[in-house]
């Protein structure tokens, strides 16, 4: 299909647009951008700085992506945003570019899917298969893993990492690491139990499930140790691959400071 701009649009001549791209009206596109085939543009959709769009994208209105990153010890030196193929971007988005806090650049992979009025602030990190829910906030440096759900109007810490697989519960607030495979939702955020139906949609075995499933009440319902609960799963066969990434996930989580693994508290 050919390229198609609404006449409204101010695309700069520099960027480089795939031949089947659609540019809604009042798009205004930026000299360092590169969006690929197959992605549509709702109406007033503003690109900025260095935005690489894979394809396939779709995008609604009055979405802004690559702003300038709301951190003000940073150096606006330049950064930008990527983002991979096939994600669904409704209606008020806000994606900021990054810093030199982290590489330069925030993150988006593939298959993702961001509700109205959703923020990803800069130099987030998320995978495929995730899905954001309306107006929720991801502060600055946040990874989230595959096959993630974060529900509605969520606010998640700077430096938290939300485990592959789990699920966050609708207004939650969100200041320590999600553990892969779990339920987490409140304020303070409580580990319910395993993301149970998620696995199973995403053909997780009974075994590994009933694995998890111990896991969970070792070490956040008796509250056994790492070690403990590892030796114990251990004598039992329980130490599935699932299980094994979440006892490592936890293992790094207390490695950091104030529940997230990526966080080092300056001292002094």
């Amino acid at each position: 299909m050919p390229l198609h701009i609404a006449r409204s649009a101010c695309v700069d001549s520099r960027a480089s647009l795939h031949d089947d791209v659609e540019i809604g009206p009042g798009c205004v596109i930026g000299p360092e951008v590169r969006i690929g085939r197959g992605t549509r543009l709702g109406r007033n959709v503003c690109l900025l700085g260095v935005v690489r769009l894979g394809e396939y994208n779709t995008i609604g209105s009055f979405v802004a992506i690559g702003g300038d990153p709301q951190e003000s010890s940073v150096q606006h030196t330049t950064s930008g945003v990527e983002i991979g193929d096939h994600n669904r971007f409704a209606d008020r988005v806000t994606i900021h570019r990054g810093t030199e806090k982290g590489d330069g650049l925030t993150r988006i992979g593939s298959h993702n899917r961001f509700d109205d009025g959703s923020h990803v602030a800069h130099d987030c990190r998320l995978a495929d298969h995730v899905s954001i829910g309306i107006d929720t906030m991801l502060a600055g440096h946040v990874h989230v893993g595959s096959n993630v759900t974060i529900a509605q109007k969520v606010g998640v810490h700077q430096h938290v990492t939300v485990g592959t697989g789990s699920h966050v519960g609708g207004h939650s607030k969100i200041t320590r690491d999600v553990p892969c495979f779990m339920r987490v939702e409140g304020n303070p955020p409580v580990v319910r139990g395993i993301n149970g139906q998620d696995l199973k949609v995403r053909g997780c075995s009974s075994e590994s499930l009933g694995a998890l499933n111990e896991a969970h009440r070792l070490i956040f319902v008796v509250r056994k140790s790492l070690v403990q609960a590892a030796t114990e799963l251990d004598d039992r066969n329980l130490l599935t691959p699932e299980v094994l990434k979440l006892l490592k996930f936890l293992e790094v989580q207390q490695e950091g400071s104030l529940g997230r693994g990526r966080y080092r508290r300056k001292l002094g």
